[in-house]
């Protein structure tokens, strides 16, 4: 056996990883991420955007994401490695979209840890008299935290650092306790709210179902389309994401071609049941007298208030102790500070399972070969050392003043949802490339599950609007240079100065297009006309194209053999990023609100069926990898 710290091979590597994790343990890093900050803050941001029907966006954000849980539970089940999610592209489809859509979760996986962070701190500035110096408020209105607020975040970080760094055990362990307790509050918050507070009027008054003040009303988001936006943008999809922890940890699972299916689903289940029901006991128990700012004007009714009013900071805790305080029950004020204790601990569970997700997303990367093997390198404990140090790192640039927990949930979830397309397409590309490969559990249905998964993925991605769009993508063309710089030219054989004029040109363009659309078409005043937004984004657009089209043109013609099928096999997920990138801009959650060209829900079938086409494509563009070919031969026995 190698030795643990020593440079080893990825096959040793993974194979020096401690297989501690029980079905239990796995099912709870998935309910543990899942429980985070989002139950904390998702109920009254959900509400916000999209009042009652707020209910109706858990359940069906619920079921997109258990379509795409089933596809990742073969797949985890089939091969179990650590840092699966990022590792699955490479291996269907080769490096040039296994690094996109890599790249891209780790962006989203990166800021998790200290958003949880951030989101205690929030919390618990909720007692003003005591906390309230640890936030701030800019003068654009956006929140964010104090020094003395980073402090303590920064503490919260150190100690996930610590418990991941001494060993899966321990993480396992601890967090199975700390999750735990994590169901037992918000179940007993939502018995308390719909016991003693329900009220049903604010289901059936105040505009129903679909009322019309809600946050997105000002750009035409309104009704069912409200509601579809709040999937994405308010925390739902951020909180079902915890999902993927049974896969990033399956190769440190006991069994995981068992155990790591059947957590997928125990955990989404599970998260569904417990989102719904404190969803509907938040709305429920709304007392509008001091949910909103009435000084400033708000009246009762106007859900899109309650961002901005008395309990945005602490929306449970603000909700029970108002109820306590009104109807004289001491035992709810108790509870209420009850929840800020929880407020701690449960972000701080999820932020914990997070820096071990980042840090296997780190390994997985480097098992591609994308970032330098000492990613791969193990400390004593057999945790990948300079991967969790890098993971720490970047929360701590993360909390430096980043906007809040409100803004942030949106751009999180609609980068890991992207690279979730690959979990129908990985499914069913697998299926054709390798029918030898042993599966201890194969859906049934594959052939129709996976290309839902699909769907489902770019749909929520669609959804989150094209403001969110552009940030992602834009975040996402800062890394990408970094394949033709370092990948490309040690891998692939690309002449050293023509992959780093590729990159460089490719990342400067990227950040001159950026700063064009925010000026022309994000910042545009209002009034401006319709065709003039249209102008700016065809100019934006051409420029973006020539950004994505000539390097990755360039980079085929020069690279060597496996390069060029490398690049040609992810042509594809180019295409795929333009084309939702047009749909977004002229449908009905892009800057055109009313006058869309494309309103809802004719938006919602064209972005479907762009997602089935594109599956397919894509399923026709994978091939037999060599890591493929390994896999199957040392299921084999190395024959």
């Amino acid at each position: 056996m190698a030795e643990e710290g020593t440079k080893v091979s990825v096959q040793q590597s993974d194979k020096l990883l401690r297989k501690e994790l029980t079905l239990l343990d796995m099912s709870f890093l998935g309910l543990g991420a899942i429980i985070g900050s989002g139950w904390l803050f998702a109920s009254l941001a959900a509400a916000s955007v999209a009042g009652p029907s707020a209910v109706l966006a858990w359940i069906i954000g619920g079921i997109l994401i258990m379509f795409v849980g089933l596809a990742y539970a073969e797949l985890g089940s089939a091969i179990p490695r650590t840092g699966g999610i990022v590792r699955y592209p490479h291996y269907t489809h080769g490096s040039y979209a296994g690094y996109i859509l890599g790249f891209l979760y780790l962006l989203s996986a990166m800021t998790v840890p200290a958003i949880e962070a951030e989101a205690a701190i929030t919390y618990i500035s909720s007692i003003n008299s005591y906390m309230g110096s640890l936030l701030t408020t800019t003068s654009d209105g956006v929140t964010i935290l104090t020094l003395p607020g980073i402090g303590l975040a920064t503490l919260l970080l150190i100690l996930f650092f610590f418990i991941n760094y001494f060993g899966i055990k321990v993480l396992g362990k601890t967090n199975t306790g700390i999750t735990f307790w994590k169901l037992i509050v918000p179940t007993i918050t939502f018995i308390l709210l719909l016991a003693i507070g329900f009220n049903i009027k604010n289901f059936t008054s105040y505009g129903g179902l679909f009322p019309s003040l809600v946050s997105g009303a000002s750009s035409g988001i309104i009704g069912p389309s409200a509601m579809l936006y709040a999937i994405p943008s308010t925390g739902i999809v951020f909180a079902y994401l915890g999902f993927r922890q049974p896969v990033e940890f399956a190769g440190e699972a006991k069994d995981p071609q068992r155990d790591v299916p059947r957590a997928i689903v125990i955990a989404l289940l599970l998260a569904i049941v417990i989102y719904t029901l404190l969803q509907v006991s938040f709305i429920g128990a709304i007392n509008w007298q001091y949910a909103i700012n009435v000084s400033k004007g708000y009246v009762p009714g106007n859900w899109s208030a309650l961002s901005s009013g008395p309990w945005s900071s602490g929306p449970f805790y603000g909700e029970i102790t108002t109820l306590g305080s009104t109807l004289g029950i001491a035992g709810l004020i108790y509870w209420g500070y009850l929840l800020l204790v929880d407020a701690i601990i449960s972000p701080s569970g999820t932020g914990l399972i997070y820096i071990g997700t980042t840090t296997r997303t780190f390994y997985g990367i480097a098992a591609d070969g994308y970032f330098p093997k000492f990613f791969l390198k193990l400390n004593k404990h057999r945790i990948p050392v300079w991967s969790i140090v890098a993971s720490l790192i970047l929360g701590f640039i993360f909390l430096l003043p980043f906007p809040s927990w409100y803004l942030l949930v949106g751009f999180i979830s609609l980068a890991t949802v992207f690279t979730y397309i690959m979990g129908g397409i990985g499914l069913q590309t697998l299926r054709k490339t390798a029918p030898d490969l042993k599966r201890r559990v194969k859906l049934s249905g594959a052939s129709i599950i996976a290309p839902i998964a699909t769907i489902a993925a770019i749909l929520i991605v669609y959804w989150a609007g094209f403001t969110t769009l552009y940030y992602v993508l834009t975040a996402l063309f800062v890394g990408v240079p970094l394949f033709w710089m370092y990948y490309a030219i040690r891998e692939l054989k690309l002449n050293s100065v023509v992959g780093i004029v590729l990159g460089v040109a490719q990342l400067i363009f990227n950040i001159l297009l950026a700063y064009f659309a925010y000026i022309n078409i994000l910042t545009i005043p209002p009034g401006t006309p319709i065709s003039d937004i249209i102008s700016s984004f065809v100019l934006y657009f051409l420029g973006f194209l020539g950004m994505l089209l000539i390097p990755s043109l360039i980079g085929y013609a020069l690279a060597n053999g496996k390069g060029k099928q490398y690049i040609r096999s992810g042509f594809w997920l180019i295409g795929l990023i333009l084309v939702i990138y047009i749909i977004s801009f002229f449908g009905g959650f892009g800057p055109l609100g009313t006058s869309a060209p494309i309103p809802f829900p004719w938006d919602t079938i064209v972005a479907a069926i762009v997602g089935l086409i594109f599956h397919y494509a894509a399923v026709y563009s994978g091939f037999r990898t060599d890591e493929i070919e390994e896999i199957v031969r040392e299921q084999l026995g190395g024959k």
